[in-house]
């Protein structure tokens, strides 16, 4: 049989292996993906300290994978050999339960994580449910659309369901892998846009990512920044800081809302008082595959871009190192 090259996780904590493993067959509903890129995420840590609920090792991770179809299963009638796809978090649904009946794949109870419930893209091919597959258009490059996948589409999907509308001031928390994203997203779809992060080395790369305001926290607090501009219809949080993203309620209009895309693990501790003008905090899950290529193609309309550093498989254990350590500015790519 067809042979591979593949980074597992054999055993949690210990690093990352690249190994020989048989070039795996679609089974039915199943597509066959050839790797062309593969974005790092935090959410890897999961597989690699063995903690995710359910996590059978070893396991191949990766939920930012873009490539091309290379084969597809028995009934899968969608995609065809050649098409350019990708695939993120949401790694398939049962289409059975209450969620799935409504619509609501991401919240499936028996759905299925790209990488954690089957391999992912730290690999050559990767085979994956057809559900979960998501086309991507023409002019957008591999190692751009992996980390759209995850990032993208976490906060891409998350503004345009926030309530917010053009004209409105929407604040992102965090000028980091999601928050980058973020901020030129939120400036396409027509928001005043403001970034809060620390220090005034980041207003130009801020402005330059299409915010109209900076809050630098080391002059003031999020909350006085924002409320001499105004004040924030909408606070996107991309860092996961629990401090930092409480103390951005104070900074919100009466009936404004704080939406957490990013969850740290402590406690976010927000004064009920300051609740009770209306202001709302909520969270917000990443999105299916066609909310995925939703996220691409608004994308490739828009100029929207990560910033990336590219890495071979075999570089996998440092990249991975890097990438949590916020040493890559702003996502880090595996390339086979």
């Amino acid at each position: 049989m067809a042979k591979m090259r593949a980074v597992q996780v054999t055993r949690a904590g210990a690093p990352f292996e690249v190994v020989e493993l048989d070039i795996p067959e679609p089974g039915r509903g199943q597509v066959r993906v050839k790797v062309e890129a593969c974005g790092i995420c935090h959410s890897d840590a999961f597989v690699k300290n063995g903690h995710y609920p359910g996590l059978v090792l070893p396991r191949v991770p990766g939920h930012e994978i873009a490539g091309h179809v290379d084969a597809v299963g028995a009934e899968v009638t969608a995609f065809a050999a050649g098409d350019r796809v990708g695939v993120g978090w949401h790694g398939g649904h049962c289409f059975q339960c209450d969620s799935c009946r409504r619509g609501l794949f991401i919240n499936c109870e028996k759905g299925k994580v790209t990488g954690i419930s089957h391999n992912g893209g730290y690999a050559e091919y990767a085979v994956v449910p057809a559900e979960s597959v998501a086309r991507v258009p023409e002019g957008l490059a591999a190692v751009d659309a992996g980390p759209l996948l995850c990032a993208g589409v976490t906060t891409y999907n998350a503004l345009r369901n926030s309530g917010a509308r053009p004209g409105d001031t929407v604040a992102v928390q965090g000028i980091g892998g999601l928050g980058h994203l973020a901020l030129q997203y939120a400036a396409k779809m027509g928001f005043r846009t403001v970034a809060i992060s620390r220090g005034a080395d980041k207003e130009e790369l801020a402005r330059q990512l299409g915010a109209h305001a900076y809050v630098d926290t080391q002059k003031v607090t999020a909350a006085e920044g924002l409320i001499k501009l105004g004040g924030a219809d909408l606070v996107l949080a991309t860092a996961p800081h629990s401090e930092a993203i409480a103390g951005t309620v104070g900074g919100l209009k009466a009936r404004g809302k704080l939406l957490i895309v990013a969850a740290p693990f402590e406690p976010v501790a927000v004064s009920v008082f300051a609740l009770l003008s209306g202001k709302a905090v909520a969270g917000w899950p990443s999105g299916s595959a066609i909310d995925s290529e939703d996220a691409m193609r608004f994308s490739a309309l828009t100029g929207v871009r990560p910033r990336v550093e590219v890495f071979k498989l075999e570089q996998a254990e440092d990249a991975y190192a890097k990438v949590m350590e916020n040493r890559v500015r702003f996502r880090g790519v595996l390339v086979p």
